[in-house]
């Protein structure tokens, strides 16, 4: 079992908070964690995925939690959400820390009246995919922390091997997945991964019968992965409405198979009505749904830029998951067509500038939008980065460094 970086977080939230919920997608591993962490600290398990409890849960949520006694952990608790109603009433009684600790497959800060029922009660922690710093064993070094302030002279960072990143991409963080020997196996899994979700979580969830529609949207979305949320252009394209569109998008990301990164602005009140980017959270996971295999990326062939920008983006979420700096992450986009894709900002309002290029060389041009955002924010830029897949870590000017990709799996320390 490979160590999660986030354990740390969950210990301490354990310590002196009534319940503790761990969300992600599923297969990132939160019951194998949340069972590891049982180790240390013994507690009853129930999964809701056991029929019998899940029966007991949803036919009589206050009874079901009134009978429990000592530390808990409750596993996929979405499945049952007047839980969350029952499990408040008991907190209010007895407010013990590390009394709860759930899992959840759906995010629940998007569940009407589920979020708002634990608030000052509940911390909520996401377990994402593994990173390829937890896939190679390697420290706990939070990557996001560094780009944005760490150290730039870093030895330990090597060349960005072309088959090894083309690897990466295609594997993804899914545990199962990483684990598969051979492209076809791996294929195989995500094609199943998908079906599961579609034809028991969306039921559950949204009681949707009709689901021959929403493969076909998670394909377009993810020939669309980097690219500004265009709800008119999808909609017309997919030949749903869009209302629908707008439904079946948020019910795709309550269950973290797409996600939106939001647009960053001085002005803080516009980064709400600015155009958000939308992904699908993993590379792997993306090229099975657009049909990219490591033939079509093999040398010779150029890298989609929309997969390594995914790629990196799944990286960031990873990082900033547990980030010290407690670091957000943004996109960046002037009026006139200017970007930066991705903008980490610390909560002094500081920024680093982050721009992904597929190509094993770059040129000052690649500086474009991070010189912009240097100029327009000087107060506040930390420094611009290129990730790219080339050999070394190359310095462009004040403040701006072109970076290889590899450092995602370096020994940073």
């Amino acid at each position: 079992m490979h160590t999660r970086h986030i354990t740390p977080l969950i210990k301490e939230a354990l310590s002196d908070t009534p319940v503790v919920l761990l969300n992600g997608a599923r297969q990132t591993g939160k019951s194998t964690l949340a069972q590891n962490l049982n180790e240390s600290d013994p507690r009853r398990y129930l999964t809701l995925d056991d029929q019998v409890t899940l029966a007991a849960a949803t036919s009589d949520p206050d009874g079901f939690i009134s009978g429990l006694t000592g530390p808990i952990i409750l596993d996929e608790v979405q499945r049952a959400p007047d839980l969350f109603l029952a499990i408040k009433a008991a907190v209010d009684r007895d407010r013990q820390a590390g009394r709860f600790l759930l899992t959840g497959s759906a995010n629940v800060m998007l569940l009407p009246n589920i979020s708002e029922s634990l608030a000052g009660r509940m911390e909520v922690l996401s377990l994402l995919p593994l990173s390829c710093a937890e896939i190679n064993d390697t420290p706990d070094t939070n990557l996001a922390d560094w780009l944005f302030d760490g150290e730039m002279n870093a030895l330990n960072i090597l060349p960005c091997d072309r088959a090894e990143l083309i690897e990466r991409l295609m594997s993804g963080g899914y545990p199962e997945a990483v684990e598969r020997s051979t492209p076809r196996r791996r294929t195989s899994w995500f094609d199943s991964y998908l079906q599961a979700i579609l034809y028991r979580d969306v039921r559950e969830l949204a009681h949707i019968e009709q689901l021959t529609e929403l493969p076909n949207l998670l394909s377009l979305i993810a020939h669309r992965s980097g690219n500004l949320l265009n709800h008119a252009e999808l909609s017309r394209t997919s030949d749903l409405t869009q209302t629908t569109l707008k439904r079946y998008f948020t019910l795709l990301e309550t269950l973290f198979l797409v996600y939106r990164l939001p647009a960053w602005s001085r002005n803080a009140t516009k980064r709400l009505v600015k155009a958000p980017k939308v992904f699908i959270p993993d590379s792997g996971l993306m090229a099975n749904l657009a049909g990219w295999s490591a033939d079509r990326l093999a040398p010779g062939v150029g890298l989609s830029g929309g997969l390594v920008e995914t790629f990196v983006l799944a990286e960031l979420l990873k990082h900033l998951a547990f980030s010290e700096k407690s670091l957000t992450l943004w996109h960046y986009r002037t009026q006139n067509n200017i970007e930066v894709d991705f903008i980490l900002e610390n909560r002094a309002g500081q920024l680093t500038g982050i721009e992904v290029k597929a190509s094993s060389s770059i040129d000052g041009k690649d500086f474009k939008g991070l010189r912009h955002l240097q100029e327009t924010e000087p107060k506040v830029f930390q420094r611009g980065i290129v990730l790219y897949s080339g050999r070394e870590v190359i310095p462009f000017g004040e403040k701006l460094f072109a970076v290889p990709l590899s450092m995602w799996w370096a020994d940073i320390t």
